[in-house]
């Protein structure tokens, strides 16, 4: 893998024997059938497949058995997010990052610079960063990366184990009923739905829990305390949602909106915060907590 000067990681693709081409450009577009052509062509142009030396090939160079090629992602477009990350913590073992609303952990989709991980290998120059745990796009706070590959899996494993303990803030409607219920645990049955942006509250035995505080009260609006027990995609919007009060700005519940691709009205962040997080480092066994140095309006 190499990593160009925005700190975007390579892709490796093996070129095996028995199989004829008459250029590069015939393999890639033959193999990766959901990239157009002329989209490969530009990454040739652009200097963006290479050998895993580091020197470049062209579309019209013979194909070569055996051997790996590197490529890199091209975006011709790619949405800016105006917001700066925070290195809140840096050792030899992990990165704590504080995420802004809008910017993606990880590239994907429109996405590719202008993520948090890709931010964090420029900034630092550590190209070996790789994120333990994700938060949605839209949500800001807390984010835990692995320094060491030989070491990330220690650290994933204590989300696997629910050993972490997750703190969000989030503004959404001031409710009496709801008022009157705290501090309560609320627990359901929660699966993706037909669209596979939302997930869906089904019966059936509980997958998800969350224990909910009241943290101050601003009619019509309240600030709560959230503290997952599981770890399920959506599970704070989902439930927030269920019990009527749905996060402010919330594009997905309970209404899904519209994507919006490049014109993000930055105006209008969720109002969800990964605020705190706890857990007892695998490695050195100290007892770490972090706290987010943003708050919600």
């Amino acid at each position: 893998m190499r990593v160009n000067s925005e700190g975007v990681s390579s892709s490796r693709v093996y070129l095996p024997a028995g199989q004829t081409y008459s250029s590069l450009l015939d393999f890639f577009v033959a193999n990766f059938p959901h990239i157009e052509a002329s989209e490969w062509k530009a990454r040739f142009i652009e200097g963006l497949v290479m050998t895993q030396e580091g020197m470049m090939v062209a579309a019209s160079d013979s194909y070569l058995p055996n051997t790996h090629l590197l490529y890199f992602r091209r975006l011709a477009r790619e949405p800016e997010i105006p917001f700066e990350e925070q290195i809140l913590y840096q050792d030899e073992h992990i990165l704590v990052a504080d995420k802004p609303h809008f910017l993606p952990v990880t590239p994907s989709g429109l996405y590719l610079h202008q993520t948090l991980l890709n931010r964090l290998k420029k900034k630092t120059g550590i190209q070996t960063l790789s994120p333990i745990h994700r938060i949605d796009r839209d949500t800001a706070g807390l984010v835990i990366f692995s320094v060491n590959p030989k070491e990330r899996a220690q650290y994933q494993n204590l989300f696997r184990d629910r050993v972490v303990k997750k703190v969000y803030e989030a503004i959404a409607p001031y409710s009496e009923d709801l008022i009157n219920k705290l501090p309560m645990t609320y627990r359901s049955k929660i699966k993706e739905s037909e669209h596979f942006l939302q997930m869906e509250e089904v019966d059936g035995e509980a997958n998800t829990d969350t224990y909910i505080e009241l943290l101050e009260v601003n009619k019509p609006w309240a600030k709560y305390r959230l503290s997952p027990g599981s770890g399920k995609k959506h599970q704070l919007r989902c439930h927030l949602n269920a019990l009527g009060v749905p996060i402010q700005h919330d594009q997905i519940y309970p209404i899904l909106t519209p994507y919006q691709e490049y014109d993000l009205d930055f105006s209008k962040p969720l109002q969800l915060l990964a605020k705190e997080i706890h857990f007892t480092d695998p490695l050195t066994n100290e007892s770490r907590t972090f706290t987010s140095n943003q708050g919600l309006a």
